[in-house]
């Protein structure tokens, strides 16, 4: 089976459940999970042609413009199917048994479950850059839909827009960034723009080019991955169901930033555009996360904020290009959805179990549901970095990382990451001790709990103690990718491993301060919070301000602008058109040297008297003389178009000419015969009358311009017709407009009918049957103003 084809049998799959799932709910989201599995068992197949080369797929989709559908399964690829597919497949069936048998959602979530996971390993596979950001706005557009539900409660359709609103913005941005790094390299295959980075050769003259183009990417990965000051929109995600929230900002959806920050580490991580944004914002990110998690009572909302920490841990592993840092990045990559799925599927069970999951309510849950104590604690134990998880094998690479590289940048780092793992401690424990301690005098309530909710659970919290013993194994998934990072250190981080146990050294000392203080951050927290006066910037009202600022300016805007005044819409439109390419064309446009003034002495009196009309019309003050005049300015451009030998342009003109003049005659009779201007009009003349005339002298400098820059000689008659004779034509513009245009011209002729029948219309409409009586009109077509009855 083909890589492609795995992709595409989730699309197909995704629409075929939803009427699966009106016969039988369950059944539905086992079936997505069957297919999950089944990807994941191909995958590991596939493993050791991956790891080696990489299993590629490639699908031309437009070769004359170097578009193809490029797809390739390598380390990190796997690494990530893991998660997609195999942690996807455990929360499918948790879903299954979490969605109740009458809600109205099931259905429609089990379906985009499974589109979101062919999505989400279009993105990990991709090869090329246009092919990742197909695929990344498509998981943006199926997690908007999967927040929001059927968008019946206001918080879900809060927190779906602004998750979409953030991640596409920063899509955006990293569309632009992506053009131009495509520009650059002249090609969007990710293996080859690493080659040229990694050489040398790309865009050595374009230093500041390619700095943009690096930052525009990087708003792309900090958005969708969360990172400050883009964050907020995670928590608030949280109002999705739990399997929602376990699979979107577990296991994959908010992996997308890292992944791609891991793709393109190879190529750039040398650059400080690249890694100093990276590791500054990440460590940040999981500084702030930690913290901000401590302070929830909200268990979701404290694994949320706690997603974040994480994420910002894994954007230092990954943006610091080392050899030890990526297999670290590997290593905490699988953990994070090991422990973080199950400690999500433990909270949803609760919500079930006890109707709520604020932690101040909950109370000897521990006691009476033990098995869901020792899923939490096992997954609580990897997130902390304890061994023998592999959270803590992960940790302590990652310490060995920047202790091996040394200098400022890596004792800052590791200094960081220190912090950041003692606020991973604090939380871990507030969250044990909220969820399952006895805090009060009245146990919390707490029905018995299905195995369709524990057993996934227990799955993913004991992958994470095995993954945690089968070091060795996760270790040739990550020197696969590791391989082409450089060291950074010594000889022994060149021959640097993954393990459970190594020689006691910093890294394990640091792990011993990161228990130590965060359990007595959790034990005296409270109480330094409470002495502890830290400013409070919140990146939540600073998108609600700049989403209102928008708001007010489209308002004002468009109260300024949608007045109804046609003038007024022109204008903006030769304003606009002024503004922005009229720079460009002054700068960098070239007048042709051997412009003539003018190819056929006939186009002299012909113009001229286009000209004429057109001053005049501007000088008219009735409408039917106007109306002439346009007639005469269009007329005298079908007869252009006759002697440059068009007489096909020229037909479509005249046709249209007359049957716009005539249809304005016949309105006209319904106005005034003169234009009714006051003297504010006139006034503000000076102004449209610069914009009019700016705007034509650009558009004609325009034209004269494009038309200098051909570069191949134009097409010839006989040589077409010579080379196509099955064509039937004896000219050029015959063969194009009877078989290329075939469509197009029968489109002009159905517009000119519908003209011609409106005008019919029109006519119609004014005569009278003299058997009901008159009509009165008053004529506004120049002639003396009288009262005529117009008889049928």
């Amino acid at each position: 089976m083909s890589v492609l084809a795995v992709v595409a049998a989730h699309l197909v799959l995704a629409l075929c459940l939803p009427a699966l799932a009106r016969y039988h709910r369950r059944l539905a989201f086992g079936a997505g999970a069957a297919l999950l599995a089944a990807t994941l068992v191909w995958a590991m197949t596939q493993a050791s042609a991956a790891l080696s080369g990489g299993v590629t797929d490639r699908v031309e989709w437009a070769p004359e413009l170097g578009l193809t559908l490029s797809l390739r399964m390598d380390a990190l690829a796997i690494a990530m199917i893991v998660l997609v597919s195999g942690v996807g497949a455990l929360i499918m069936i948790y879903a299954a048994w979490y969605f109740g048998p009458r809600s109205t959602d099931a259905a429609r979530s089990a379906a985009l479950l499974v589109a979101f996971a062919g999505m989400m390993l279009g993105l990990v596979l991709a090869d090329d850059l246009l092919t990742l950001y197909v695929f990344w706005e498509l998981t943006s557009l199926t997690s908007f839909l999967l927040v929001g539900q059927g968008g019946q409660y206001r918080e879900n359709r809060r927190a779906a827009v602004q998750a979409l609103v953030v991640t596409v913005f920063g899509g955006l941005a990293m569309l632009l960034g992506i053009v131009l790094l495509g520009q650059l390299a002249g090609t969007y295959s990710i293996p080859e723009i690493t080659a040229a980075a990694t050489s040398g050769t790309l865009a050595p003259d374009s230093p500041v080019a390619l700095s943009v183009s690096l930052v525009l990417i990087l708003l792309g990965a900090l958005t969708k991955s969360a990172q400050l000051p883009f964050h907020p929109w995670l928590p608030y995600a949280m109002a999705a169901p739990t399997p929602i929230s376990a699979y979107l900002h577990a296991a994959s959806m908010v992996k997308a930033g890292v992944v791609l920050v891991a793709r393109l580490g190879p190529a750039f991580s040398v650059h400080p555009v690249w890694w100093a944004p990276v590791m500054v914002l990440g460590l940040a990110t999981m500084v702030l996360g930690g913290w901000r998690a401590m302070r929830q009572t909200d268990l979701k909302r404290l694994l949320a904020f706690g997603t974040v920490s994480q994420l910002g841990f894994l954007m230092v592993l990954f943006g610091s290009g080392s050899r030890v840092a990526g297999l670290a990045g590997i290593a905490m990559l699988l953990a994070h959805g090991l422990f973080k799925a199950p400690l999500f599927m433990v909270v949803g069970a609760i919500d079930k179990a006890c109707g709520t999951r604020d932690l101040r309510e909950l109370c000897g849950l521990g006691r009476r549901r033990r098995g869901l104590a020792v899923i939490a604690a096992l997954a609580g134990l990897s997130m902390a970095g304890l061994p023998p998880m592999l959270g803590f094998v992960g940790k302590e690479a990652a310490f060995e990382a920047f202790v091996l590289e040394g200098g400022v940048r890596g004792w800052i780092a590791a200094i960081g990451l220190v912090a950041g793992s003692l606020l991973t401690v604090a939380y871990t424990a507030r969250f044990l001790w909220g969820a399952f301690s006895t805090k009060g005098l009245h146990p919390t309530g707490g029905d018995p709990v299905p195995l369709g909710l524990s057993g996934p659970a227990w799955l993913c919290a004991l992958t994470g103690i095995a993954a945690g013993f089968a070091a060795p194994l996760v270790q040739q998934l990550a020197a696969s990718y590791a391989a082409s990072l450089p060291p950074l250190g010594d000889a022994y981080a060149a021959r640097y491993e993954l393990a459970l146990w190594h020689t006691p050294g910093l890294p394990l000392l640091f792990t011993g301060v990161a228990l130590a203080g965060g359990l007595l951050l959790h034990r005296y927290g409270q109480t330094l919070t409470g002495h502890l006066s830290v400013p409070h910037v919140s990146a939540q009202r600073g998108y609600e301000a700049v989403v209102t600022g928008l708001e007010r300016a489209a308002i004002t805007v468009t109260g300024r602008l949608q007045i109804g005044s046609l003038p007024v819409y022109l204008g903006c439109i030769l304003a606009t058109l002024i503004a922005l390419p009229g720079p460009v064309l002054a700068v960098t446009g070239t007048f042709p040297t051997d412009q003539a003034p003018y190819h056929s002495i006939m186009q002299v009196p012909v113009g001229l008297m286009v000209i004429v009309a057109a001053i005049a019309l501007c000088l008219a003050h009735r409408r039917f003389t106007a109306v002439l005049l346009v007639g005469a300015v269009g007329y005298g451009i079908g007869g252009l178009f006759v002697i440059d030998g068009a007489p096909d342009l020229a037909l479509a003109q005249f046709l249209v000419e007359t049957l716009t003049l005539v249809a304005f005659v016949f309105v006209l009779r319904r106005l005034p015969a003169h234009f009714d201007e006051p003297d504010s009009e006139r006034r503000v003349r000076a102004p449209k009358a610069a914009v009019a005339a700016v705007g034509g002298v650009l558009v004609a400098g325009m034209a004269v311009v494009l038309s200098g820059a051909r570069t191949l000689p134009p097409a010839t008659t006989g040589p077409f017709i010579a080379g196509a004779p099955e064509a039937g034509a004896t000219n050029l513009i015959s063969a194009i407009l009877v078989d290329f245009r075939a469509l197009d011209t029968v489109g002009e002729i159905t517009v000119l009918l519908i003209c011609a029948a409106g005008t019919a219309s029109l006519v119609l409409a004014t005569r009278y049957d003299k058997r009901k009586g008159g009509t009165v009109v008053r004529s506004g077509s120049g002639s003396p103003k009288h009262e005529q009855e117009v008889l049928g």
